[in-house]
């Protein structure tokens, strides 16, 4: 089990979690880079980290600026970088198209409901002249949070009983509280459920042993040279 952990580990460079990421990012950069005209891109990261973009070297890069936008506040330690409290739902502090792109990666499926994934599709297309938004594909037939095979799809109260009665997921045992939260937190995107909450949106599609493990919905147009 600690095997399979670590496999999952992001923290962990050499980890085949990591691996899928970078690999990733360097699709994301391959958009990013119609963005480049000379002046400061601004990022708006729904659910990121510092330590996610110090990681892919985004702490060298002035012409760069990251705001990390999670549900608390956390103190960040470069000059491009800001961390700031707000909702993946209801981004009113911000005005329409304010940030040149809008990143966010495996936030969109921990929601609860269709309706809050539908809000936080609005908001990103509302507040963002580009987006980039990353998700687990459904139909994968790992459960990427658990780490057990079509966990998915069974019943709320056997992925309760599994969470908090038994170590198959990721070798430990939680609360039947946070097992209760987790079972209704995770609501998990198909292929035409990201189409229609990005539509016009082209979808990237990560691929693993010839099966679709992750789905992205972008739209990156190239900015003019002013």
């Amino acid at each position: 089990m600690s095997f399979i952990n670590d496999l999952a580990n992001y923290n962990n460079q050499k980890s085949l979690a990591n691996k899928f990421r970078n690999k990733r990012f360097h699709f994301f950069e391959s958009q990013l880079i119609k963005l480049d005209n000379g002046k400061i891109i601004t990022i708006l990261d729904v659910g990121g980290t510092e330590s996610f973009w110090v990681n892919r070297g985004y702490h060298e890069k002035p012409n760069v600026k990251i705001t990390l936008l999670n549900l608390t506040k956390f103190e960040t330690h470069y000059p491009n970088m800001i961390s700031v409290k707000g909702n993946a739902c209801d981004l009113s502090e911000y005005k329409e198209d304010e940030f040149d792109l809008v990143f966010s990666n495996s936030v969109i499926e921990h929601l609860y409901n269709n309706e809050n994934q539908k809000l936080m599709a609005q908001e990103v297309q509302r507040v963002g002249k580009n987006h980039y938004i990353q998700t687990p594909y459904k139909y994968f037939f790992v459960e990427p949070h658990y780490l057990l095979p079509y966990f998915q799809f069974l019943p709320k109260k056997a992925k309760i009983f599994i969470l908090s009665k038994t170590k198959l997921s990721r070798g430990t045992k939680i609360s039947t509280e946070e097992a209760k939260d987790q079972a209704e937190q995770i609501v998990l995107v198909s292929k035409k459920r990201m189409k229609q909450l990005f539509p016009g949106s082209k979808i990237y599609k990560e691929k693993f042993l010839g099966m679709t493990k992750s789905l992205t919905a972008y739209s990156v147009k190239k900015s003019s040279i002013s």
